[in-house]
């Protein structure tokens, strides 16, 4: 046994058996208190090296089939988990209520700690399979725990730290736990609080989807925090009777346990009727209504959603066969928010807009990653014009773009007389003038290694002191950072701080390149349409949209406006066609969109460049396209593929479409 294990054995035993050890030990009171669970009652040997327990794949099956339901919101959440801890050495695992590891997201640096420790799926990790650990103990304890490196039980698990929060059903039974476990050597604090988040998330979708038949009551005592994870949720029958209600709305209700709410009708907890509250909602259009609790006064903010129809969506309300209540049309549903307008269907995009909505009222920093032009500022403002800070200042400052000498000033400011050349009134820093609303730091990766250190200071203190003043001033502002550096090889480098990166990486959203977004028709269309007059709306010729969603935009969304901004100022017609392309884009683009009229150039004998297989490939495939008349969405559909994937088979198979075409 190597001496590390024998000096952690030793430890243990030490601890466990004598008094004035628990009492010295430096851990918290729930790890000893677990070690005593696992030497007395569990009779662990702390340096065991026997192999992990693992179930068999038919028991881990069956297991898995009994939570299918969590599991389906589960491995969403966990692959979110895992984007925003990736490249940290994270593995995400899913427990059921036995500690019998369901599923598992790893990151390829925790290969090595996986293989020693048997972090697999049908491992068993409860404390009294493995000791002391995060999803074991958790278990036991039904709680969020941290257990870190050390803390550990067994001897062969003290690489390992992990955050683990317990998964509760709407009946309040603990079934399952979701953990977060590494190598890192930092405390686990930011972790678990982010395992926490998903596991409200998990609760909330799986309530959600288990009641989507009956009517939901959505509410919370900030209107603006309705329909975010902090809500509450009560399930009602179609007589206003509460059939199950969440976590979150019996703690904002002030009850304890759920018989205290379950059976009884709407009037008893709110002072409205069950008819009256649909009227309402229906009324303001699905945005919050004011209503009062009756027990305490407390006032909250509430949505009623309708049953899921057959059919799969929400049943326009029909509050005639309520009693006591008004007829009334259907409202449309509430516009988008700005974030919801960055997306048109690209799946990436559509799950950055879902979890930036998800953090818009919490106290946590978001980090933008995405090459330059991405529209990483874009989508910066639009999380600000989407929250409560909507009406308060969004500053954004090039951390690139301004020299390293005036960059400490132009974040803090200064007093009058601060230094040779300050303005006599002195200057209030971005800081200042983002307070109450958002500060935009971009580029933050180019930021000084001396002034970062003043940055994180600032951010953990919540207050700034400008420079040449000894005053603090209070700060309240959301943090928004941007970069397209890779930053972990900086912090390698020594030239970006470790502990800033933490800090600033509380949610971390990587916005896709232009060339990989599976949305880039509709998006070219939306951007011609914002550049376009409002009386005089541009169409775009389908051989010029099919030819600009081929381009390979190293510029991404900024070049694609600037394009579209350049072609319909100089148009000549309101239909923008091949021909209104500058110079430097028409190189290729008479082969694959030929103007009317125009003669098209032969097909050079492409196949002689291909293997045999892509030879055959390429026949195969203009056989189905002439089937299909060169619809490619038919052809997408035959082929079980995406629009996208078919248009690279096209360029990779130089394969064109004839002048005739329409691509559609």
């Amino acid at each position: 046994m190597p001496n590390f294990a024998v000096e952690h054995v030793n430890r243990v035993r030490s601890v466990v058996q004598s008094r004035s050890g628990r009492e010295r030990i430096a851990t918290a009171n729930r790890i000893t208190q677990s070690w005593i669970r696992c030497l007395d009652e569990y009779r662990l040997d702390p340096g065991t090296c026997a192999e992990p327990e693992v179930v068999s794949p038919a028991e881990l099956r069956e297991r898995q089939e009994r939570l299918a339901d969590v599991q389906a919101v589960a491995k969403v959440e966990m692959a979110n988990l895992y984007q925003q801890l990736a490249g940290s050495g994270y593995a995400i695992m899913l427990t059921d209520r036995e500690g019998v590891l369901l599923n598992y997201f790893g990151d390829p640096a925790f290969t090595h700690a996986a293989s020693k420790t048997g972090l697999m799926p049908g491992a068993v990790w409860s404390e009294r399979a493995q000791g002391t650990n995060g999803m074991g103990t958790c278990l036991f304890e039904r709680r969020p725990v941290t257990v870190h490196q050390d803390e550990h039980y067994l001897s062969r698990n003290t690489g390992l730290s992990c955050a683990a929060a317990p998964i509760f059903d709407h009946e309040g039974e603990l079934v399952g736990v979701l953990d977060a476990s590494g190598e890192s050597r930092l405390a686990q604090q930011h972790t678990l609080a982010l395992v926490s988040m998903s596991v409200q998330m998990i609760e909330n979708r799986v309530f959600l989807h288990q009641f989507r038949h009956d009517f939901i009551l959505r509410f919370h005592n900030r209107p603006e925090f309705v329909g975010t994870l902090s809500e509450g949720a009560i399930a009602l029958s179609v007589t206003g009777k509460v059939l199950a209600a969440t976590r979150c709305a019996l703690f904002q209700l002030g009850f304890t346990d759920r018989a205290e709410i379950v059976g009884r009708d709407i009037t008893e907890l709110f002072n409205i009727t069950f008819p009256g509250l649909i009227d309402s909602t229906v009324r303001k259009a699905f945005h919050p209504v004011p209503i009062f609790e009756i027990r305490n006064g407390a006032r909250f903010f509430a949505v009623v959603y309708q049953p899921l129809s057959t059919s799969g969506g929400r049943r326009a309300p029909n509050i005639g066969l309520l009693p006591g209540a008004a007829t009334r049309e259907a409202p449309t549903a509430p516009p988008d928010s700005p974030l919801d307008r960055l997306q048109f269907g690209d799946p990436v995009m559509a799950a950055n807009v879902d979890k930036a909505k998800r953090v818009l009222e919490r106290n946590v920093a978001i980090m933008l990653l995405g090459e330059t032009g991405t529209g990483k500022e874009m989508f910066a403002r639009a999380i600000h014009a989407s929250g409560s800070r909507a009406n308060r200042p969004f500053i954004a400052i090039n951390c690139a773009s301004i020299p390293e000498s005036l960059i400490e000033s132009e974040l803090f400011g200064y007093r009058s007389g601060a230094f040779t050349g300050a303005s006599k009134e002195g200057q209030r820093g971005k800081l200042l003038q983002a307070n109450s609303g958002t500060l935009f730091l971009d580029e933050i990766g180019d930021m000084p290694v001396a002034l970062q250190a003043r940055l994180l200071r600032v951010l953990e203190e919540r207050e700034v002191i400008p420079l040449g003043s000894e005053t603090p001033v209070k700060l309240d502002i959301r943090l928004i950072s941007a970069t397209h550096c890779d930053l972990p090889k900086k912090i390698a480098l020594g030239e970006f701080r470790e502990d800033l990166y933490y800090r600033l990486q509380g949610v971390t959203l990587t916005l896709p390149p232009l060339r990989e977004r599976a949305d880039r028709s509709a998006l070219i269309r939306h951007l011609a349409a914002e550049e376009s007059d409002e009386d005089s709306p541009i169409e775009l010729d389908a051989r010029l949209l099919f030819l600009l969603e081929q381009q390979r935009w190293p510029g991404n969304v900024r070049q694609l406006r600037h394009l579209l901004r350049s072609m319909i100022a100089l148009r000549e017609t309101d239909r923008l066609s091949v021909r209104d392309l500058p110079p430097e884009y028409q190189a290729g683009a008479t082969a694959l969109a030929l103007a009317p009229g125009e003669e098209p150039v032969p097909e050079p004998a492409v196949e002689t460049s291909l293997n045999t297989l892509e030879s055959a490939e390429r026949r195969a495939l203009l056989q189905v396209l002439q089937r299909h008349e060169w619809n490619l969405s038919g052809v997408a559909r035959e082929l079980d593929i995406s629009r996208n994937t078919l248009y690279r088979k096209l360029q990779r198979l130089n394969i064109k479409p004839p002048e005739k075409s329409l691509v559609h």
